[in-house]
């Protein structure tokens, strides 16, 4: 079967169906689900069209809620060409592009039609878009809502850009009386500042010192100012990239309070911790930062007992030089990871350790994440109805991550030289073949998502 061509019918000896694994077709027509039968049911059709993933595990595509493409303005960084590829190259059918790090950020009208623009015929899997609240912008947000954003993010603190500057109490206030009643979502990067106790000033080459300058009560101030707005006002609350799992009990008690409050942590959380960050690897910097192994654990707990509704790549990359690779100073070094195209395999390696199944990947890395950004009436599940973004994957092969299979434009990676469990070898978008086993299809098939204008949703 060619790249790019469309598929009438998948079958597998494992195909996701509900929370159970079996023998099953799935018929696809004019790009969506339209039945799944057993395979003993199934009488064939022309095999041209019927892709046969044999023995792979066939579920819905992840939908990566949190990507930072960076274009236009940043393209030397990323761009919608090589991030929605190295997405299907990782069974991402769906991203969520967020609105910092290119410039014009999406805080405006114009700015989001200005990246609609860029985005066009570039987009290999389909793309949704973030709109950002920033100080003085709320008259904005309504009319972007109108647009077809798919929510809003802001910052308690410095985001890492001057043309996105971090919201005040104020800020909060009047964006929150513009979203009551639109069924839209505000997303927080929950790290404020907080009078620390003592000055550090270790060596700015170990990752200790900035581990200790990005404290866990930095989130958990942030967290607490979040709940008490949810709790105000009522309006759909996120909390992306949790790091620290000393806020989770803040979390748990609003949400008990009638809180619409969701919250994700990310795979560098999940699979990385500080204790084994070796000196001057910046590669590793992020904010809010990777924490130790103990706090590590208490996220996989959460994450197992529901308290964490979804896991995402957060990928934030950057031109070699802003790493600073060279000095190895953690704290001049951009920070953000990139793994848009190894999330599921990173989340498979250690979930499956821990006694996670695949009925949880396809929760917490698919449906969740379509519900968070009003896509899961199309995404996120294998049912009759639903868009056909298939992932087909192995997940018992291993694979070693080297630079010539990142498909992400810069190849700097805290993974570089990992080797890990489930290896994705196809990856279809609305039923067309678009990546399989290295190769892509010959031209860009994703669409732009704009969500349509939404009631009031009290909760995911």
């Amino acid at each position: 079967m060619e790249l790019g061509s469309t598929v009438r019918a998948v079958k597998s000896q494992r195909v996701l169906v509900g929370d159970e694994v079996c023998p099953a077709v799935i018929i696809i027509k004019d790009g969506k689900i339209c039945e799944i039968h057993s395979d003993k049911n199934f009488s064939g059709g022309d095999s041209s069209e019927v892709l046969d993933a044999g023995d792979s595990v066939v579920m819905p595509g992840i939908v990566d809620c949190h990507v930072h493409v960076n274009e236009p303005g940043r393209t030397s960084w990323e761009g919608f060409w090589t991030a929605t590829r190295a997405a299907a190259a990782g069974g991402v059918t769906t991203i969520v592009d967020m609105p910092l790090n290119s410039t014009p950020p999406t805080t405006k009208l114009g700015h989001f039609h200005e990246k609609l623009r860029e985005a066009s015929g570039q987009c290999f899997v389909d793309t949704a878009f973030w709109g950002g609240v920033i100080p003085g912008n709320q008259l904005e947000l309504r009319p972007m809502i109108q647009a077809g954003v798919a929510g809003f993010k802001c910052f308690l603190i410095h985001s890492g850009v001057d043309e996105f500057p971090h919201v005040t109490d104020a800020d909060l206030h009047s964006a929150m009386k513009q979203l009551q009643g639109t069924g839209s979502v505000l997303l927080f990067h929950a790290e404020t500042e907080v009078q620390q106790t003592s000055e550090e000033n270790g060596d700015p080459c170990q990752y200790s010192t900035f581990l200790q300058s990005r404290p866990d009560v930095m989130e958990v101030e942030a967290i607490r100012i979040v709940c008490d707005l949810c709790l105000q006002y009522q309006v759909r609350c996120h909390i992306v990239h949790l790091s620290s799992a000393k806020p989770l009990k803040l979390i748990h008690e609003a949400r008990q309070a009638g809180a619409p409050l969701t919250v994700e942590t990310t795979h560098h959380y999940l699979s990385l911790c500080a204790e084994s960050i070796p000196a001057g690897a910046t590669q590793f910097k992020c904010c809010p930062p990777i924490r130790g192994s103990m706090n590590q654990e208490q996220l996989w707990s959460a994450l197992k007992a529901g308290q964490i509704d979804m896991v995402v790549s957060d990928h934030s990359p950057c031109t070699p030089d802003l790493k600073k690779l060279e000095t190895g100073d953690f704290t001049q070094a951009w920070g953000g990871i990139s793994s848009l195209q190894f999330g599921l395999p990173l989340f498979w390696t250690s979930a499956s350790k821990r006694g996670f199944q695949l009925s949880d990947v396809v929760r917490l890395l698919s449906r969740k994440t379509a519900q968070l950004c009003s896509l899961d009436h199309q995404k996120g599940s294998l049912a009759p109805g639903y868009d056909a973004d298939l992932v087909i994957w192995d997940p018992e092969r291993e694979f070693k991550i080297e630079e010539t299979n990142i498909h992400h434009k810069n190849k700097i990676t805290p993974y570089l030289g990992v080797s890990l469990q489930g290896a994705v070898c196809a990856t279809i978008v609305r039923g067309r073949l678009v990546y399989r086993e290295g190769s892509f299809c010959p031209e860009p098939l994703g669409k732009h998502l704009l969500i349509p204008h939404r009631r009031n949703q009290a909760q995911l």
